[in-house]
């Protein structure tokens, strides 16, 4: 290959990867753009103060539970097809909610629209993964996505505060369904054709399983956080829950076509790599719901203030994702997950100074960079270890597995989260600020403990396997090196 061949293949490797990207970001922008809105959009189509949470569920939900599916349908069906029709249904759905004058036209649109985020993101991850091998080239692709993916629910805060001031709550869907298209025109042009593994079976009774377990699991945590966790139909839930993850492990260990196929966990990492992106994912979708609720309900601060406090935040996580694989090629991949989830930990100490009394300037700026450091980097090497070693065939199942851990990881320490910062707040007995920065402060406190926890666990389980004191494999082709760095 001449240098000019070379040169032309990397821009259109970079050209596919900057589509795949925005892709990630249009995904994560729909998590988060409807916070600072909730109140417009419950009044706008006549919304229960109950009815309003389900505009934020009702997309989680789906995400969550169809991740796995939307994953290996990837993998079967071709996944530049599939990402194609998951942006298309994702970009209708967010058209349709924004045209909503009824709360069951916004919640069934919502949820279409987390059925089309949970194709798109798994097949957008498995065609980052076909189009960079392991090595520093893949290390570099997975900076950039660790920062769009940050980014993207900051400014889905940013954004959600603009074009709800500016235009009304409309037009935060109406701008997503707008960017969603662009990126599919986008991705026709710059996304090459990549081949469907060899024939197999879809594994239906695995996925209706493992689908209606996790709808279950995420709904009994997001209603317990309302009804209470004795609440009969939240208990009922979590039993549904737990009869179909069973039933979900008998149906895969005797399919011949399984859903998740047993060899993504034979090395082990895959498995280290979505444990403690689990416990990571806990904190973050919690610090996105506590920090604009500080900021709005403490300080006073009106939605377009409020997302545009989310800026230094999103710059510092695009910051870290960038130096993410540097830091690893330099230090090693422990030490630098280790490193990453220590700096979210004093972070979120930070945070839990807040004051009733406090300021942008003083209590969240400079948390928010600690924070926002610390995740991106952490976010990137865990995503790296959860797709090492993953054979190409089942790029976009390890993909849509990642991001299910991340998600349902994120609903039970939101649930977990809320409910202990209200029952804190309740008992206070004091003036209701106070009270409501109390029970946030405790929220911070728990979510530095779980990042302290989740960086002990990543010592034990990130070291690298060593026979006959040699690492299996070069950090040269290995998207998450050892932490010492050296060669075997």
């Amino acid at each position: 290959m001449t240098a000019v061949e070379s040169a032309m293949r990397k821009r259109s490797r970079g050209a596919a990867l900057t589509a795949l990207a925005a892709a990630q970001f249009t995904v994560m922008l729909a998590t988060s753009i409807v916070n600072v809105a909730l109140p417009q959009i419950r009044d706008g189509v006549g919304l229960s103060d109950g009815g309003t949470t389900w505009v934020v569920n009702a997309y989680g939900l789906a995400f969550g539970a169809l991740l796995l599916a939307g994953g290996r349908a990837a993998d079967l069906l071709g996944r530049r097809r599939v990402l194609f029709a998951g942006l298309a249904l994702f970009g209708a759905a967010s058209a349709a909610a924004g045209l909503a004058t009824s709360p069951a036209v916004l919640i069934g649109a919502r949820a279409v629209q987390g059925t089309g985020a949970a194709v798109v993101a798994p097949a957008a991850l498995a065609l980052v993964m076909d189009l960079y091998p392991p090595g520093p080239g893949r290390g570099r692709a997975l900076g950039i996505w660790g920062a769009v993916s940050g980014a993207g629910g900051a400014a889905g805060v940013v954004l959600g505060g603009v074009l709800n001031q500016a235009w009304g709550w409309p037009w935060i869907f109406h701008a997503v369904a707008v960017g969603t298209y662009l990126v599919l025109g986008a991705s026709a042009v710059l996304v090459p054709q990549t081949a469907a593994a060899e024939a197999a079976r879809f594994d239906l009774p695995g996925t209706a399983a493992i689908g209606l377990a996790l709808t279950g699991l995420v709904w009994g945590l997001t209603t317990a956080r309302s009804a209470g966790w004795t609440d009969g139909p939240v208990l009922g839930a979590f039993l549904l829950a737990a009869v179909l993850g069973a039933a979900f492990v008998l149906i895969e260990r005797g399919s011949s076509h399984p859903l998740v196929p047993p060899r993504l966990f034979a090395g082990g990492r895959v498995t280290a790599g979505n444990v403690l992106m689990g416990l990571f994912g806990s904190v973050w979708i919690a610090l996105f719901f506590f920090l604009p609720l500080y900021q709005q309900q403490v300080l006073g601060a009106g939605p377009l203030v409020t997302g545009l406090g989310q800026l230094p935040l999103a710059a510092a996580n695009m910051l870290g994702a960038t130096l993410a694989p540097r830091i690893a090629r330099r230090i090693g991949a422990t030490a630098t997950v280790i490193g990453a989830l220590l700096t979210e930990a004093a972070g979120m100490l930070w945070l839990s100074r807040i004051g009733v009394h406090g300021s942008f300037v003083t209590d969240v700026l400079g948390p928010s960079v600690l924070v926002g450091l610390g995740l991106s980097v952490a976010f990137v090497q865990l995503t790296a270890l959860s797709i090492e070693g993953v054979a190409k065939d089942d790029s976009g199942v390890a993909g849509g597995l990642v991001n299910t851990t991340r998600q349902v990881g994120g609903a039970i320490g939101l649930a977990v989260l809320t409910t202990v910062a209200g029952t804190v707040t309740s008992a206070a007995h004091r003036p209701r600020l106070e009270a409501l920065t109390e029970g946030y402060r405790t929220a911070f406190v728990i979510s530095a403990a779980v990042l302290v926890a989740t960086a002990l666990l990543a010592s034990l389980l990130t070291r690298p396997n060593t026979k006959a004191g040699k690492a299996p494999c070069a950090p040269s082709t290995n998207p998450l090196p050892s932490s010492s760095g050296s060669r075997p």
